[in-house]
């Protein structure tokens, strides 16, 4: 498994896919943020707070929402997210890439929506200051998601139809949908 030093280089060597209308669609972007942290690769998520009405109510994730109308480019938007969120102030300084697009619906609607993460580097242990949408901040070793016998099934249900999907359990934690997506691609694509 590489190093977020040997994960930066990948990154800037590679093209990441993009939606060819995203700008036509509604847009959100997430941060995925990384650490070396004593010996150990670790990815930052949330634990999204119980909220009814939310579709990803209490769901583990990465910091990020929709985009805004005074953000620059949707990479501003991870950045001014993660802000709001957790209170880590995120530069483009610390940005190391791009990971894919991702296709999904838009937050109470059927409209598509595309979601856009963007990779940044972390030194140290900062503080977190979480706010109404956010329970929890975790930071996951990226170890555990690379041994593969961690990985593990679930079945989601809605109006009826039951899918067998997988996921991993850290903990209490369920991890699965557009979260494992990118963690798919960050781990076995990119980390290799």
């Amino acid at each position: 498994m590489k190093n977020l030093n040997e994960l930066e280089i990948v990154l800037s060597k590679r093209k990441a896919k993009t939606r060819m209308l995203r700008r036509f669609m509604t847009r959100s972007s997430v941060a995925t943020v990384l650490r070396d942290h004593e010996g150990e690769l670790q990815v930052l998520l949330i634990k999204r707070a119980d909220k009814e009405g939310d579709r990803w109510s209490g769901h583990i994730a990465f910091p990020g929402g929709r985009e805004q109308q005074e953000d620059k480019n949707i990479r501003e938007t991870a950045i001014r997210e993660t802000s709001e969120e957790i209170g880590l102030a995120l530069s483009v300084d610390d940005y190391i890439g791009r990971l894919s697009d991702l296709m999904t619906f838009a937050h109470g609607n059927r409209k598509p929506m595309v979601v856009s993460p963007y990779a940044f580097k972390l030194n140290g242990d900062p503080t977190f200051t979480v706010n109404h949408e956010v329970d929890q901040v975790i930071w996951l070793p990226v170890s555990f998601l690379a041994d593969r016998s961690n990985r593990e099934s679930m079945l989601w249900e809605k109006k009826g139809v039951s899918i067998k999907l997988p996921c991993y359990f850290y903990g209490e934690h369920r991890i699965w949908g557009l979260t494992l997506k990118m963690l798919d691609e960050l781990v076995f694509d990119l980390l290799g």
